[in-house]
């Protein structure tokens, strides 16, 4: 899906802060580049465009001899993660720039991609809110279970994205519309009002 240039960062937590009302504002503090711009992707060379992000930096043991010389090319150090951001223009930035939080300001809205926190392997009345069997006369042993997921002759199978137990979270997960309440330069953090997805220290996405 065509965007707009984002930036890469770390979720720390949850917090509140006070506004001039006085009322209590619950608030995700995410420490957020600055990401050299490693690749910029065009259409008449790759047939779409793009910029590709760095983030955190990595030791050089750690780096293997390709990315090093791909990396090099950005002259900004060695990094462990690297993300696309598809764009809906050509690029305004050029390889080795630097995408700041100055690129976001108290105000905007913007949408963060994370991935969930995991819950494991789930039944289905957790995974997905089954009432479950009887708890009275006739029901034995089966009081969480999903019960029937068959069919008859026709069509004869269990038909695909059928509600059953299985893994639950660990999945890419996209929260749109929330506000920017701050933006802290000086710390590379912005604070969005409520909160977004992904356990502490996990790597998100912000975009406007």
């Amino acid at each position: 899906m065509a965007d707009t240039l984002g930036i890469l960062g770390r979720k720390l937590g949850m917090t509140r802060i006070f506004s001039s009302d006085g009322s209590a504002v619950p608030v995700t503090v995410i420490q957020a580049g600055p990401c050299p711009v490693t690749q910029v992707k065009t259409v008449e060379k790759e047939g779409y465009n793009a910029v590709q992000l760095a983030f955190d930096a990595a030791k050089a043991k750690n780096v293997g001899k390709a990315m090093k010389g791909h990396l090099a090319k950005a002259g900004d150090g060695l990094f462990r993660t690297l993300r696309e951001v598809r764009l809906a223009a050509p690029a305004a930035v050029t390889v080795g720039d630097k995408v700041t939080v100055e690129h976001f300001a108290a105000g905007d809205i913007v949408r963060v991609t994370g991935t969930s926190i995991g819950k494991g392997y789930q039944g289905v009345m957790r995974r997905w809110n089954f009432g479950g069997s009887k708890d009275t006369h006739g029901c034995e042993k089966v009081h969480r279970s999903g019960g029937s997921i068959g069919h008859n002759t026709e069509p004869g199978k269990v038909m695909k994205g059928k509600k059953m137990a299985g893994h639950w979270g660990n999945e890419r997960v996209t929260q749109p519309s929330l506000l920017v309440v701050a933006v802290r330069p000086e710390d590379n953090v912005i604070l969005l009002r409520g909160c977004v997805p992904g356990p502490k220290n996990g790597l998100v996405m912000v975009r406007k």
